[in-house]
This record gives C-alpha cells, sequence and structure tokens, in this order.
C-alpha cells in the first residue's frame, strides 16, 4: 500500500524557465538511466523478494522514494515549460516557437501533454520496462542495483552541469546526493549477505564443483596473433571472492565447426539446402 500527502519530497524552484532544459530532464524522468527505471526495478524486486524480511522493506522504501523522485522531476519539467508558446498568434509566439523548435525543445510536451512531463526520455521515446532487473536472486538485485544508481547519478552530475539555473542546480545536488546513498546502501546490502567472498559467485547455492573449473578464473584472450592478453589485477592473483586464483591465457577454439542437418522439405528453403 502506498500513501500520499500531496506534498514535494524536497522542494522544486525554477529560476529560469528553459523548454530545452526540460527536454533534457526527460531523460532522469523516462531514460534507461531514469526514475521510472529504478523505481520499477525496486517494486518488482521487493515483489519477488524471499527469505530475510528486511531486504523487501529496502527495497520498497527506496521503490516509494523514486515515485517521488519522478514527481519533483514531472513538476521541473512543467516549470521550466512555463512561458512556452501555446498559439502561433500570440504575440511574439511564432518567434519563441521556432526559438523553442530549433534549441531542441520536444514538442511532445505541448502537443501531447499540455505543457507537462512524460513518461518518456529526452527523444520522446516511451519508458518500455525493458530495463527492469529483478531476477528473484537477493545478490543479483543488489548488483543490478549498484549499477542502475551509477548510471543515474553519472545522469545527474551531467544535467546539473548543463544548467546555470540556481533553483535546478539545488534539485539535483539534492539528487545527487540520494544516488550517493542508494549507491551505498546496496553496497552494505551486499556486504550483509556475505560481500565478495560470500555473495559471490552469484548464485552461490550452486556447488562450484559441477563447473568445468579450470574456466573458473582464467581470463581468456582472443588477440588474432596468439598473444596473451594484457595484464591486469583480473589476470593474476587470488580471486575477488577468495574462492580461486586468476590466470591468463590466449584462447583457442575448443570446439568443433558447426554442421547442422539438411533444411526440412516445406521449410522455404533452397533445393541445394535439402
Amino acid at each position: 500500500m502506498f500513501y500520499t500527502d500531496n506534498k514535494l519530497q524536497y522542494p522544486v524552484r525554477v529560476d529560469a524557465p528553459n523548454p530545452l532544459f526540460a527536454r533534457a530532464l526527460q531523460q532522469a524522468i523516462g531514460g534507461v538511466e531514469g526514475e521510472i527505471r529504478v523505481a520499477m526495478q525496486y517494486f518488482f524486486q521487493a515483489c519477488g523478494a524471499r527469505g530475510d524480511a528486511r531486504f523487501r522493506d529496502l527495497l520498497m522504501n527506496t521503490a516509494a522514494e523514486e515515485l517521488g523522485h519522478i514527481e519533483m522531476l514531472a513538476t521541473a519539467v512543467a516549470l521550466n515549460l512555463e512561458g512556452a508558446p501555446l498559439a502561433m498568434q500570440e504575440e511574439g509566439a511564432r518567434d519563441k516557437a521556432v526559438e523553442a523548435v530549433m534549441g531542441g525543445m520536444n514538442l511532445k510536451n505541448l502537443l501531447s501533454a499540455g505543457l507537462s512531463a512524460m513518461p518518456v526520455d529526452s527523444d520522446g521515446v516511451p519508458f518500455d520496462m525493458s530495463h527492469i532487473y529483478a531476477s528473484g536472486n537477493i545478490a543479483a538485485d543488489m548488483t543490478a542495483n549498484i549499477a542502475a544508481e551509477s548510471t543515474g547519478r553519472t545522469l545527474a552530475v551531467r544535467l546539473y552541469n548543463m544548467t546555470d539555473d540556481p533553483g535546478m542546480k539545488d534539485m539535483l545536488s539534492y539528487l545527487i546526493a540520494r544516488d550517493t546513498m542508494h549507491q551505498n546502501q546496496w553496497m552494505a546490502a551486499l556486504e550483509e549477505l556475505g560481500g565478495a567472498q560470500g555473495a559471490f559467485p552469484i548464485p552461490n547455492s550452486f556447488p562450484q564443483a559441477e563447473e568445468q573449473s579450470e574456466f573458473s578464473y582464467a581470463f581468456l584472450g582472443f588477440q588474432a596473433d596468439g598473444s596473451a592478453p594484457v595484464d591486469g589485477r583480473w589476470s593474476q592473483g587470488p580471486s575477488v571472492d577468495g574462492k580461486g586464483q586468476f590466470t591468463s591465457q590466449p584462447t583457442t577454439a575448443m570446439g568443433q565447426q558447426p554442421d547442422l542437418g539438411p533444411a526440412r522439405t516445406g521449410s522455404g528453403a533452397q533445393t541445394e539446402q535439402m
């Protein structure tokens, strides 16, 4: 169950409305790095969480917070669209409309939403939920969440550097701070699950004795000349999960050349394929 008190999570103020920045903010709403993505990701992870109930609570609380971030950003988009032309016959509207369009304003915000935000990215492409990762494995989900918050914080920093509007900088600085917390809370959750040596490799419930262990910690190079791959932490020393030793070697093809059977009659293939 969700509740609302009709107030924003953090104040949203726009000092100088900018339709182009409204379009940029749409990426933080409906882009693959945006708030719809993380809100739905955490929500569905929470709905499918099994085991320790604290993780469900952690996920659902954060999902609710991200819904509040969508509300903040949608408000910011609408406020940045204040003053955008509604009709070409308005005084000065023709010049303003040309300026807005040439400057990159997304006319969908006007034509489809009446100068309001939409569940789309900065190009007007609707968010289709294809970037929602809810695996049912709590460690895998926490790892995915770190990546989601990292790309979200990167986007928020870019937006912060894109604007000179004091109100927008203030709002974005808050969102950046929350991304910092969320990155840390997901890492802390992984630590509770045992950290690198307890949670990994994911799923830790699969017996590694059933793996082809000679490949479990081998970094393979695919250089055409057969030379050894470049050395790094990933190619020598103990593995991060503490369960093996990294090695490094050029790889060679171990499989056969594919040899498929003839095409079936009625499959639409050429006679020569049958």
